[in-house]
């Protein structure tokens, strides 16, 4: 399986003095998703939790709903000229009542770390219907409780200690405890990774639980938190226009900013106790 972490030589310059040194960089490869032998898309990622990575993805885009949908997850060998396995491809077996995606999700690229929705066809077609309602679920949040979690996930961010180059997805329950924590060079991914584990732990719909990445949030990851069913989406940084129309399109509350005791609340502010809606003058 590949490394997390890879090492290269690096010139460092500090203050004017040179020096030359090893440097602990980010893994990135490519891992092809196969869905029942046929590929469906390439991604680039930290290698890691790649089972989870592939089934968070099809959650993501609508194939599978539980773990009954999945009957199989396998490494494939890969391509190397002695027909090794590069541990880089991975084939998810469905279920005999799950149908097979839709010719429309295949990508004939990759996509890239910085992008989760790379190949689709338009934006109707990323507005994936999700199974389950997020503005039903009852989650109730306090704003010290939701000041607590980036502390929480930057805790546990193992590899970014090493590297200063990961994202990190964290899932929270409704007390601020750390349920599962992800990293990877893709923001998308990490949080693919992080639903894929809680499907195969038969924990989606993910009611009553938050999420919490490292950067900001951009579409793809609110859509992401809808399909898997989690009430709550919070980022250290901005949320993008179209992240926040279809938060509250789907009644999922989105919280930007969120640094310590400080955030901005764009969607979803009745889930959040003792906070009250004020003009804007």
């Amino acid at each position: 399986m590949g490394r997390v972490t890879v090492g290269r030589p690096v010139l460092r310059v500090r203050d004017g003095v040179i020096s030359r040194r090893p440097d602990t960089l980010a893994a990135e490869e490519p891992m092809e998703i196969r869905v029942n032998g046929r590929p469906l898309t390439v991604t680039m990622r930290t290698p890691g939790g790649d089972f989870d990575l592939a089934i968070g993805f099809l959650v993501s885009e609508g194939v599978v709903h539980s773990a009954e949908d999945v009957a199989s997850v396998r490494y494939c060998a890969g391509a190397t000229a002695d027909g090794g396995n590069t541990y880089n491809v991975v084939d998810v077996g469905l279920a005999a009542h799950v149908p097979p995606p839709d010719a429309s999700l295949e990508r004939s690229f990759y996509t890239t770390s910085s992008c989760g929705l790379c190949g689709k066809a338009s934006l109707d077609a990323v507005r994936t219907s999700s199974v389950w309602s997020v503005a039903e679920d009852t989650l109730r949040v306090t704003p010290e409780l939701l000041a607590i979690l980036p502390e929480r996930l930057r805790e546990a961010q193992r590899v970014f200690d090493s590297t200063g180059g990961l994202h990190a997805a964290g899932l929270f329950d409704a007390e601020g405890n750390l349920l599962c924590v992800r990293e990877d060079v893709g923001r998308h991914n990490a949080v693919d990774k992080v639903i894929g584990h809680a499907l195969r732990e038969g924990l989606v719909p993910l009611r009553n639980n938050m999420l919490m990445v490292s950067g900001r949030a951009s579409f793809e990851l609110v859509q992401k938190a809808v399909m898997a069913g989690i009430p709550l989406l919070a980022a250290v940084s901005a949320p993008s226009s179209l992240a926040v129309d279809l938060a509250d399109d789907n009644g999922l509350t989105l919280v930007g900013f969120l640094r310590g005791s400080s955030m901005n609340i764009y969607a979803g502010i009745d889930r959040i106790d003792r906070i009250e809606a004020v003009p804007v003058g």
